[in-house]
Parts: structure tokens; sequence; C-alpha cells
């Protein structure tokens, strides 16, 4: 893809993407100093946060800027952990049209994962939100620090937004900073009706194929929700140097 749109402009890329760790942070999805989102800025470059700094103390000018081609820091002090670049280089690498990576261990969706079958079963409106739009990857290894491991994860994405890495937690990719943290809100809250759904023992009422289709279809026009409810959940972050 040589004529890849920008996402934004890099300032304020930086600043949705810093908000973007904040606000995780805030909802209790932050795991001590690690995790990972990114944001691209060019085709072959892309911002993500420095090795083990804390989400909550993410600042615009932190952000490095990476080359997803060979992992040359660009731009900002630090260097990316290996997991980092193992997951995000390869992503933005191999798929230059997933411009937002938002990678995390939040609850629900972790434990999701860590279902023998991790399938997202549409039984009501936010679980249906994602009929269709979910890949999963149940070969788990360990830490994800080796280059066969992003490839796995590439692939196994394919198409598809949503990744749920079985044993792991969830990766979201999105066309914005505030479309792809929309996405991870809505995947948790899913995942946490899910999880509580299974949780009484009795049978889940799952959606017909043509009903979850026709829901995750009338999601569409309420797109513009992303932005409003991201704009507002940055006004609440103090401190953000923005």
């Amino acid at each position: 893809m040589n004529d890849m749109r920008p996402v934004s402009s890099e300032t304020s890329l930086r600043q949705d993407l810093a908000a973007a760790f904040r606000i995780c942070h805030r909802m209790g999805w932050s795991e001590s100093v690690g995790n990972h989102f990114s944001a691209a800025v060019s085709e072959h470059e892309f911002l993500l946060n420095p090795c083990w700094q804390h989400f909550a103390t993410v600042r615009p000018e932190d952000l490095l800027r990476i080359d997803a081609r060979d992992g040359r820091v660009i731009e900002g002090a630090g260097s990316p952990d290996a997991s980092a670049w193992c997951v995000h280089g390869t992503l933005h690498r191999r798929k230059p049209e997933a411009r937002v990576i938002l990678h995390a261990h939040s609850p629900y969706a972790t434990a999701l994962a860590c279902l023998k079958d991790p399938t997202m079963v549409p039984i009501d409106n936010n679980t249906a939100r994602f009929y269709g739009r979910i890949a999963y990857d149940l070969d788990f290894g360990g830490i994800a620090d080796a280059v066969e491991e992003g490839e796995r994860l590439a692939d196994s994405l394919g198409e598809k937004s949503v990744l749920v890495m079985g044993n792991h937690g969830v990766t979201i990719v999105g066309e914005t900073v505030a479309a792809a943290f929309e996405d991870l809100y809505f995947f948790e809250k899913a995942a946490q009706t899910l999880i509580l759904a299974r949780s009484t023992g009795e049978p889940l009422a799952v959606l017909s194929d043509a009903v979850a289709q026709n829901t995750a279809d009338g999601w569409i026009a309420y797109r513009g929700m992303a932005d409003r409810h991201f704009d507002y959940l940055k006004s609440q972050m103090p401190h953000l140097g923005v």
C-alpha cells in the first residue's frame, strides 16, 4: 500500500495515543509496566510506547517513532521491548491498513481468552457487535517475543479487526485511536456479559446468525459514538501534557 492515507497529524495522533494509555490504566486494564499500543504515522513508521513505561505516565513526547521494516528507533528515547516489536512491528509491517493496534490484558477479555472455547457468542447487542469480526489464535507458546510468533499472529488476524489470543488477551486494530479504543471498550463489556452469563450454568440464549449479523450491521450507524466517547474520556485525563 504505497498511498496509505495518514491517520491524522502526528501531533494529534500522539495526543490521542498517549490519552489511550492513561484511559486504559484508569479503567483498570493496564498491567504493571507491560502491554503496548501503537499507531501508524506513515506506511512504514509507527508510534509505540517505550519499554516498561507505566501507562499512567505516557505523554505524547514519550512515544517512540519506529521503522516497521527493521525496528530502528527513528525518534524518541529508549527502545521497544521484545514482545512489543514482535507483535506490533510485524502487524504494522504486514498489515499497513491496521493503523492503530491496541493490545491489552483487560480482565474479562483475558478470562474469555482462557476458556477452551473462547468464542464470542452473540447473546446481546454488545456481543453481537463483533459478529464476523473476530479471529482466534489458540497456539499460545509463552511470551510473544519470537519472530515466528509475530508472523503467526498476523496470519491469524487475517482481515479481521479483533484477535482473541488464547491464554493471553486481546488485540484490536482500527483506523483511528478513538475507533480502536471504542472496540476495546465494547469488547471488554461483551466479554463481561458472556462470562457472567456462562457463570450461571444456565443455557445461553444465542442469537440466530441472521439476527447477529443484523445487529452487527446496525452498529455501523453508531460509529460516531467512538469520537464523542473518546473526547469525553480524554477530558477526564489530568496532566496529559496536550
